[in-house]
Order: structure tokens, then sequence, then C-alpha cells
């Protein structure tokens, strides 16, 4: 019996972003604090059985190796199912900003796919098909406020944090992360220093700076970040950050008449999204 649902695909900001070096493994290790916002991309699936798997995503670029549909045929594979599976993707998420859209829509998908299948998945096992399709897939099975360690896939919730007026810019600017990743491995320094401010920013959530170690090098490759960052600073936000590895820039205001003052072109108002 052919079965359909529509979901939210929340974003995501890093709520600092420390890296502490490479890693055996060749990955950095890493500390963050994520936080799921109110915007979102929109996912309509639709499940078919059948004979033979065929799973189609409609909605967006045609995106190499596209994490919705690779969460997807895990679920399958999982199941030991063959499905017909279209995927239809309302895209609100800008593509490379930081902002973890693709894996948000994959995360998405590895929680809705089995409930129309029925054949419930547990969380734990879920949680262990999210590692291979991207270090900020699980967060997004999660959501809310969650501290990342090691990529990031290592995970604890954190207390929900207060209502936020918050603004986002989105410019039109393309950062590669692996780029962003060479080129701050040449500037790592002193892991221990980094280790005891973000574990202050912890304890004090939004009342310490925010750090994000790529604005160094994210920043002198796209001055017009810095400069985005610098304007929402002079407009009265009393944070501002680079998410992610880029590009978008997030800032918080006191109030909600600061907040709607912003003039900034790309701009997006937000609010933090709980834990459901």
């Amino acid at each position: 019996m052919r079965t359909t649902i529509t979901v939210p695909a929340y974003a995501k900001i890093n709520l600092g972003l420390r890296v502490l070096g490479k890693r055996p493994d060749g990955f950095h290790e890493l500390r963050t604090v994520f936080q799921t916002i109110s915007l979102a991309d929109r996912l309509t699936i639709t499940y078919t059985p059948a004979t033979r798997t065929v799973i189609t995503v409609e909605g967006m670029p045609d995106v190499p190796d596209n994490l919705a549909a690779r969460a997807a045929q895990a679920v399958l594979t999982e199941l030991n199912l063959e499905a017909a599976v279209q995927i239809h993707i309302e895209k609100r998420i800008p593509m490379g900003a930081g902002l973890g859209g693709g894996s948000s829509d994959a995360a998405a998908v590895l929680q809705a796919l089995p409930a129309l299948a029925s054949c419930p998945i547990p969380m734990p096992r879920l949680f262990q098909l999210a590692v291979p399709l991207g270090s900020d897939v699980p967060f997004f099975l999660l959501g809310g406020t969650a501290l990342g360690l090691g990529r990031g896939e290592e995970l604890y919730p954190l207390q929900d944090l207060p209502p936020i007026q918050g603004v986002l810019i989105t410019p039109d600017i393309h950062v590669s992360t692996p780029d962003a990743y060479r080129a701050l491995s040449l500037t790592l320094t002193d892991p221990a220093t980094k280790l005891a401010s973000f574990q202050e920013s912890v304890r004090r959530p939004l009342l310490e700076p925010l750090v994000n170690d790529f604005e160094s090098v994210v920043f002198a490759q796209h001055p017009q970040l810095a400069a985005i960052k610098d304007s929402l600073l002079r407009q009265g936000a009393n944070q501002a950050l680079m998410s992610g590895s880029g590009s978008s820039v997030f800032a918080f205001f006191r109030t909600a008449g600061e907040a709607s003052k912003v003039d900034t072109p790309d701009l997006i108002r937000f609010q933090f999204i709980p834990r459901t």
C-alpha cells in the first residue's frame, strides 16, 4: 500500500566550534554546541512496496551521492525491503552554508521511512545508520541543544535554551569544508586553552563570547563574511558568529525591537527549536 508523509527538516547553527587537532583516523577532533533553528526544508516522502528498489529525489539540484537517497537506501537495507521511494524536497536551507541542510534531510528520511513502512527501527540503531552518512546526521535525530564531541557524532543533550531573537545571513558564497579544514590544520595551537574556554561557554550558554575556529581562515578567503559579522555587531548584536565552516553568519539581539531594525541583504529571522 502506498503511504506518504510530509515532515520538516530543521537547520542547525553551531554555538561555538573548536577544532582541537587531527585524529589518527584522519578526521578532526571537535567541540561544539549544536542548536536546531526554525529555518527548515520540507520533505514529502512516499513509500510503495515493490519488487525492486527505486529511489528518486526531486525538487533540488542534482547532487551526486545525495544524502537523502543514501538514507532511504540504508533504511530499506536494514529492513530487508524492496520499495519505490519518492522524496520531494522543498529546499529552504541554503546549500553549502554551514547549516546542515543535507544532513537534516537525511535524518528526516531515517526517521520517517520506517514509519511509512510500518517497520520501526529503534533509535539506537538509527544513530548507527546515521553515522556513516555524515558527522552531523546523528544530531538531527536528536535536535534541540546538544554538545557534540569527536567528529560531532558523539552527542550529549543539553537543557533547551530560552527563546532568542536571532537573525541569519546567508550570502551566495560557497565555502569548501575540506579546504577550510586544510587551511585550519596549519594554524591549530594549544588545545588545552581552547577546551577551557569552550567548557566555560557550555556552562554559561550565550553569556560567554562564542568562538568558531574556522572564522580566521574562512574570513581570510572571503572578507565579505567578516564584513557581514562586523555589520551585525555594529547594528547592536550582542553575539555574532559564522556557523560551521561557513558561509552563513548568525547573530543574537537582546530584544525583538533591536532585531527588527537589522537591515542586511539575505536576512532570515529565526527562533530556536527545542528537542521534541
